[in-house]
């Protein structure tokens, strides 16, 4: 959890959230959020996985996979808008959960926390813009690694000699909708090099390699 927003957080403020907030767990296939709503709930994430997604005409369209340690809620808190994304639980889900005006409230009291939100922020805008960047010239095989890296990193597990383990249930379809791809293509790449070691299976995905995934980020790294 370090680099994410509760593993930043000064730990006053983790105990302030605590007090403030309450525990739930939430079954797979609940939504946290739905897209297009009012609400001023804030939710810190303590297990399990939630897929962020939009419908645009029909067609489903994932922003984003979280996981233990991110934060749920907080663009509307700073603004005050209707929730722009459906959150949906993809496996058992542990959650603190609080007002917004109280989520608020701790982090004005506590020096600092105000700038975890806007570290979470700018993490969120250069994934996004790693993605729209992968499209000029289109380059697909850059947006799927990039998204596989981040469930490795976020949701991963160790495996024994190498490797990591995503226990989620996020199909080839899914990883396209993901990376702005048909699961076709999706397909397509994961039979092809360095992607060789990548295997989706139902409920499971393997990174045996997670460093030929990064070495083909950074050569085809747009800087």
């Amino acid at each position: 959890m370090a680099s994410t927003f509760w593993g930043r957080l000064p730990e006053r403020a983790r105990g302030a959230l605590r007090e403030a907030g309450s525990y739930s767990l939430v079954r797979p296939g609940t939504f946290l959020m739905r897209e297009h709503t009012r609400s001023s709930q804030v939710c810190v994430l303590f297990a399990g996985a939630v897929k962020v997604w939009v419908d645009r005409a029909g067609e489903v369209v994932i922003l984003d996979v979280l996981g233990p340690g991110d934060v749920l809620g907080e663009l509307e808190a700073a603004d005050g808008g209707v929730r722009y994304a459906n959150a949906e639980a993809l496996t058992a889900v542990e959650a603190l959960g609080m007002p917004a005006d109280r989520f608020r409230a701790v982090l004005d009291s506590c020096a600092g926390s105000v700038w975890t939100v806007a570290e979470v922020l700018a993490d969120r805008l250069r994934a996004a813009d790693d993605l729209q960047t992968g499209h000029f010239p289109d380059d697909p095989a850059r947006r799927l690694a990039a998204r596989l890296l981040r469930l490795a990193d976020r949701l991963g597990t160790d495996l024994p000699g190498g490797g990591v383990v995503v226990r989620v249930p996020l199909c080839q379809q899914d990883l396209g909708r993901w990376s702005g791809m048909g699961r076709r293509k999706v397909a397509q790449l994961l039979a092809s090099e360095p992607f060789r070691g990548v295997a989706v299976t139902r409920n499971v995905i393997t990174v045996r390699s997670p460093a030929d995934l990064r070495r083909l980020l950074d050569e085809t790294d747009p800087a």
